[in-house]
């Protein structure tokens, strides 16, 4: 009955898919490839200080610099701030899909952490009932083990008194 078990969880176990290997985003179109590609770079504190320090050094360039250098002079700020605002008008939806996309494939990585988890379970219940069954055996050779022990003493004790 056991083995029949084994043979059961053998089975299930091989149907488990490994979803972390390296193509897990080969199910994903080319422009959905673009935008986690994206996501995963602009997503970083590094785009972040980028962007910071890009915005500080043109304010204050257009403040600070000589007059005739800046190229878009205070209280302006118009090129800045269109820029600025069609950076946002891009990354915004684009770091939605991106997200959308990765958060399919933490999905399917948690649905096959939970198949595995459920195959383990019952690895364990197997294994359980087999060292139960061993520990069964073990007693019955101990108790047939004093059993003989006992009765070897006993032909040994009357070969000696029949000896003497």
């Amino acid at each position: 009955m056991l083995k029949t078990k084994l043979a059961d969880i053998k089975e299930i176990r091989s149907q488990i898919k490994d979803i972390t290997t390296p193509g897990r985003f080969q199910k994903f179109t080319r422009l959905e490839r673009v935008a986690i590609f994206i996501t995963k770079r602009v997503g970083t504190m590094g785009f972040f200080i980028t962007i910071a320090f890009w915005s500080i050094g043109w304010v204050c360039w257009n403040l600070f610099a000589p007059t005739g250098l800046r190229f878009d002079p205070f209280p302006a700020f118009v090129l800045w701030l269109f820029i600025s605002n069609f950076i946002q008008i891009l990354l915004m939806p684009l770091l939605m899909v991106g997200e959308n996309l990765l958060n399919k494939y933490a999905e399917a990585r948690s649905e096959a952490d939970f198949a595995v988890n459920k195959v383990s379970e019952k690895e364990i219940e197997l294994i359980i009932e087999y060292l139960e069954e061993i520990s069964d055996k073990i007693d019955k050779m101990a108790k047939t083990e004093k059993g003989q022990t006992e009765v070897i003493k006993e032909v040994k004790k009357k070969i000696k008194q029949t000896s003497k």
